[in-house]
């Protein structure tokens, strides 16, 4: 038979999910509806004290707010979908929509990983250069630099996107995943994809590789400068105004070393038990660094600690 014969136009998309652990679903509905409810109370509040307090109108807080509408984003392109996966028993989603969630799932991911680089800049200036500052990062640097990282995640997503959903799939839909995950889409793909692994290897390494080297040279410096701060207090100072950006960025790759850089089974039964891992993996990676994020800053911030106080104080005057 030829192949032209063969070749069916795949109009939806079939999830697996943990369809076959019909128990996992209904545990996990609860869990990461609960996670996201915190996601969206938590990043919320970090962004409404970073618009309405005065003093948190710098930077920092400028770059935090960004990423706390980041994690909102993020969360709210696949979260949704794999809340609606856990109560259908027929997991599908139309080719479209399919697309469109591994467009903003893949530009946040990309966003992020640019804009922790991004923060990582303006604390080695705010620590290694503290007097030129005001001239580095003012406000006609840090906004451009804000909107330049969300370009370029968006730009490098529509590139990637653009390229997976242009393969012919040949009538294979299942996605062995919870959603529209772009490794799991090319894995269904009846053509050569070479084209999409050398482009993913490129983009892995100018939005991964790139970002991690620059905040680990960032923070040689900045460790550096702290170092030889003479007093105690100072370099504990010093120290607080990072390490809640710090604590971030070793969460985020991390999570993402774990996720992609653990052996593979090469057991059946193994592998079985690993699939299952891997995809709660990836669920918890979707919703606890969103989630982390702002108890992070909220918890080793004072400024944020205050503004919080201060609006939950203004509420409950109003009140």
């Amino acid at each position: 038979m030829e192949s032209s014969n063969q070749t069916v136009f795949v109009t939806e998309f079939i999830l697996l999910g943990l369809s076959a652990h019909p128990k996992l679903e209904k545990m996990f509905f609860v869990l990461i509806l609960l996670m996201y409810l915190v996601i969206l109370l938590g990043n919320g509040v970090l962004i409404l004290v970073t618009i309405l307090d005065s003093r948190l109108h710098t930077p920092m807080y400028f770059f935090l707010g960004n990423l706390s509408f980041l994690d909102i984003c993020y969360t709210t392109s696949s979260v949704p979908l794999i809340l609606d996966s856990f109560l259908t028993p027929r997991k599908t989603i139309p080719f479209s929509a399919c697309a469109m969630q591994m467009f903003l799932s893949f530009a946040m991911g990309a966003t992020e990983c640019v804009l922790l680089g991004m923060m990582a800049f303006d604390r080695y200036v705010a620590i290694c250069n503290p007097l030129r500052y005001p001239v580095v990062m003012s406000k006609a640097a840090y906004v451009p630099m804000a909107a330049s990282s969300w370009a370029a995640g968006s730009a490098a997503s529509m590139v990637q996107t653009s390229l997976a959903m242009k393969l012919p799939f040949c009538g294979n839909n299942i996605i062995n995943h919870s959603t529209c995950e772009i490794l799991a889409i090319l894995k269904l793909a009846c053509a050569d994809i070479s084209i999409n692994v050398i482009s993913m290897g490129v983009t892995n390494v100018i939005f991964l590789g790139v970002p991690v080297l620059f905040i680990f040279v960032s923070y040689v410096f900045i460790l550096t400068t702290i170092l030889r701060i003479p007093s105690a207090e100072g370099r504990k100072k010093a120290f607080s105004t990072c390490s809640a950006h710090l604590a971030v960025v070793v969460i985020f790759y991390g999570t993402i070393l774990f996720m992609y850089g653990k052996p593979k089974s090469k057991d059946p039964l193994g592998a079985d038990k690993q699939d299952v891992s891997d995809k709660l993996t990836s669920l918890f990676y979707g919703v606890v660094t969103p989630m982390l994020n702002p108890i992070i800053y909220s918890l080793r911030n004072k400024d944020v600690k205050a503004a919080v106080r201060n609006l939950v104080a203004q509420k409950c005057f109003t009140q």
